[in-house]
């Protein structure tokens, strides 16, 4: 197993203390996604120190395999060498300029690159600095565009059951999970929820296709009652990841596509987390071959360096703004809107990508871990064991509400980072690990298992 030797580390780095570390952060930062009281007793808190590979340290030296890529954005490591040297090239050329009015060479490049991999389907980019923020974009371009030619009435928005688009005001309008809607469903617009393609729903008899074209009915239903009031439907293509990482047939997405085109609504790809090779190709939506009139981008297109994210959509959405009028332009902006940091980190992504034939070894690294979690899925205390991709998930036959948690911390024990979603256990590793670290991934993730399950 590749396991960083002293030598390979980083050249600097600060003192490391850290219970002073773990205390200064319970009295001076708010953390995400979590309940601060529970910091204090059942989950204290990591004080990382540094990384280097598919490898986190804390301040006492202790390793963690970052088996959740940081919440799915680090695709080929920390402290990779190759985005560094290009992030220590960009500082000496440009840290920031604003993009309105300006532009520069980082933001360029990367918007060529993008739509080239869409075959010029999508053109231009719109930045912004993180998913839910690509996602606000995306949903006023649309109704925006719609204004703009005249249909005032499109203003209904559609998203999945259980859908997860992220937790700013118009992100949450469009989400689907209970614990979000009940603080703050008062602020949102209500959305139609419709079926989702979840392949675990499939009936007697059914298959994933199957589940697929019947979920599809209830959206046709939907459109064709509502679709001259409906701007645009959203999706996670394959994977709702958030849902407890629901996978889906991409006869969905070819469906979804094509009543779009009948009933003249706009199709939102939210590729945040799936998109950048997650689910086997650098946009998922390549699997059904559609393309959507919005791709969102964001997690790891910067390889998990800076907060990046994008929108990219078609020509002719573009020129629905292209105008004299001020007012027909869309107005939306960020301070960081094409940070050059954040794009020249992209660009170095993109490259690796290129040179180092990712997708296809992508291939060959999950066969090998799927293989290795065989005993796992073989399991009569598991059920859906499913993969997509660079994405493995199966869910827990238990009935503990603290299991997610165990897990975590026992994970932590055995040098492994897995955060589960409820009693969905998730492996989202980065795309870098060798025969032996993910043939240790799946032995360590059975050993959490099995303890975790014995009480």
């Amino acid at each position: 197993m590749n396991i960083p030797q002293p030598s390979d580390q980083p050249a600097a780095r600060p003192a490391a203390q850290p219970s002073d570390w773990v205390a200064r952060s319970l009295a001076s930062v708010w953390h995400p996604c979590t309940q601060m009281q529970h910091h204090e007793t059942m989950m204290p808190l990591v004080p990382v120190s540094h990384g280097r590979g598919a490898w986190l340290f804390d301040a006492d030296g202790k390793r963690y395999l970052d088996a959740i890529s940081s919440w799915w954005v680090n695709l080929f490591g920390h402290a990779n060498p190759r985005i560094n040297t290009a992030l220590k090239d960009q500082l000496d050329l440009l840290e920031h300029a604003m993009l309105a009015g300006f532009t520069h060479e980082p933001v360029i490049r990367l918007s060529e690159r993008l739509s080239e991999l869409t075959g010029r389907e999508l053109g231009h980019c719109f930045y912004a600095s993180d998913g839910a923020s690509a996602v606000e974009i995306a949903l006023k371009m649309s109704f925006h565009f719609w204004r703009n030619s005249g249909k005032t009435d499109k203003r209904e928005f559609v998203c999945l059951e259980g859908s997860y688009h992220g937790e700013t005001i118009g992100a949450l309008a469009v989400t689907d999970v209970a614990l979000f809607r009940d603080a703050y469903g008062p602020l949102l617009q209500q959305a139609h929820v419709v079926a989702a393609p979840d392949a675990r729903n499939a009936e007697a008899g059914e298959s994933a296709a199957d589940v697929a074209r019947r979920a599809a009915k209830q959206l046709e239903q939907l459109l064709a009652e509502r679709g001259e009031h409906i701007a645009a439907v959203i999706v996670e293509p394959l994977v709702q990841c958030a849902a407890g990482m629901a996978m889906y047939d991409p006869a969905y997405l070819a469906e979804a596509r094509a009543l779009c085109d009948r009933y003249g609504v706009h199709l939102i790809a939210d590729e945040i987390a799936v998109g950048c090779g997650r689910t086997g190709s650098f946009f998922a939506c390549e699997q059904a071959d559609i393309w959507p009139d919005f791709i969102c981008l964001s997690k790891g297109i910067s390889g998990g360096y800076l907060p990046l994210s994008l929108v990219m959509t078609r020509d002719d959405i573009y020129q629905g703004f292209y105008d004299a009028d001020v007012k027909r332009g869309f107005l939306h902006s960020h301070s960081y809107t094409g940070n050059p940091l954040a794009c020249r980190a992209a660009l170095a992504t993109l490259d690796i990508f290129e040179q180092d034939d990712v997708l296809n070894r992508n291939r060959e690294r999950a066969a090998r871990l799927t293989t290795a979690l065989m005993p796992l899925a073989e399991d009569e205390r598991v059920v859906h064991f499913r993969q997509r991709g660079m994405i493995w998930a199966f869910d827990v036959l238990t009935d503990d509400p603290a299991f997610s948690r165990k897990f975590f911390s026992a994970g932590l024990q055995h040098e492994l980072l897995l955060r589960p979603i409820g009693r969905t256990v998730y492996l989202m590793p980065p795309y870098i690990l060798d025969d032996e670290e993910t043939d240790s991934l799946a032995a360590r993730t059975q050993a959490v298992f099995d303890e975790v399950m014995r009480g």
